[in-house]
This record gives C-alpha cells, structure tokens and sequence, in this order.
C-alpha cells in the first residue's frame, strides 16, 4: 500500500464499524494485497451481473434483471469496502508490503474497465461502457503521474472514484424499475454519459492543477 499522505480521503475509515472490521482482518492474518485482489473480483462480477442484464428471460425477465442489477450493486459496494479495509489493514493494521503499491493501483484499474463496460453492455451501448471505463482509467493516471512528479495525490472530482460509483449505483437502482415504465436500458444510459462527462471534467481539473502546482513550484 502507499504511504498515508497519498491515501483517498474516506469518511467511513474514521467510524467505529469500520474500525473493529479492520482490526478482525488484522488477526485473521489476511494481507492487504489480497483484499485489493478481492477487489478486483468483485468489479469482475459486479460486471458480469451487468452483463446477464442485456440477456431474455421469458415471463420472469423484469424480476431476473432487477435482481442482477440489485446484485451488481452489492457488487459494487463490495469492492468499495474492499478499497476501504486494504488501506487500514496496511496502513493502521500495519501489515503494509513492499509490493503494495502496485495492489492498491491494479485492481481498481481492472475494476473500474470491468464495471463500466458490463454497465455499457446492460445500457445496449458497450461502447459508451468502454469510454467511462478508459476516462476513469485516465482519471486515475493524471492523479499517480502528479504523485510521480513529487505532488501530492489530488482526488478532485466531480468524478472521483467513490463520486462514479455512487452515482452509478444511485442510476443502476432506478433502472430496476425501468420495465415499468418503458425505459429499459435509457437510465444506465444516461448515467454512464454524465459519468463519462463528469469524468472528462475531473481529467482537466486535475490536469490544470498539476500542471499550475509544478510551475508554482
């Protein structure tokens, strides 16, 4: 894992819950390099319950897509509580390895990509899914080459990695009740554009501001 002043800021980290969870990981001995593969896991399946969304399933289809969808959420929240415990186990657990700063990255680039494309095949536009996932990808490069160049970590949003879960979580939920209405597939649709564009934002704002820190110092 890196070092604690490169950290995401996250506010569950500070609550007593998630405390006693990490302390557990601790003494069960689990590293932190495997929750951040565990991570990736579940954006992999977070993806693949995306993906089964796009499939038929008769008389029941709007129960079965609901369902997957509602498992792609938990999938989702999985691998953020995984991004969440990986760092305490290394950092307050002190379990942290030589090779974990190449664990915290990894995994969340392959979630990220997986995710995203499932949520474009569940939208009907995989393309669209395979954009968000390579601005997130992008998004992510732009904050590790300003730590590379010797700044601080930025994690300026709108698009964030917690703020392009959150939001797509909040838009796969509305989806389940899509066939209600007719809508099948326009609301991840729109949610994944106004990731997309979010996250196109938080490319340039990162960038300004790296490049104006680098001249400042």
């Amino acid at each position: 894992m890196t070092e604690p002043d490169s950290r995401r800021p996250i506010a569950a980290r500070n609550t007593g819950w998630a405390d006693k969870i990490a302390r557990r990981l601790v003494r069960t001995g689990i590293t932190p390099n495997q929750i951040s593969v565990a991570s990736m896991v579940f954006g992999v399946l977070a993806a693949g319950l995306f993906y089964l969304t796009a499939e038929q399933f008769g008389e029941r289809s709007i129960w079965a897509r609901a369902a997957l969808l509602v498992g792609a959420i938990l999938a989702i929240q999985m691998r953020l509580l995984c991004n969440l415990f990986d760092g305490m186990v290394a950092v307050e657990g002190g379990k942290g390895a030589k090779d974990g700063a190449f664990w915290n990255e990894f995994p969340d680039r392959v979630a990220d990509l997986a995710i995203f494309a499932g949520a474009g095949c569940a939208a009907g536009y995989p393309e669209l899914g395979w954009a968000a996932g390579g601005l997130a990808v992008m998004a992510a490069y732009v904050r590790e080459l300003g730590r590379a160049v010797g700044l601080d970590a930025d994690f300026v949003g709108p698009m964030a990695k917690q703020h392009r879960m959150a939001f797509l979580c909040l838009g796969t939920l509305i989806a389940c009740f899509e066939p209600v209405w007719g809508w099948d597939g326009k609301i991840i649709f729109i949610t994944l554009t106004i990731i997309a564009i979010g996250t196109i934002i938080t490319i340039i704002r990162r960038s300004v501001r790296q490049v104006r820190a680098l001249k400042q110092s």
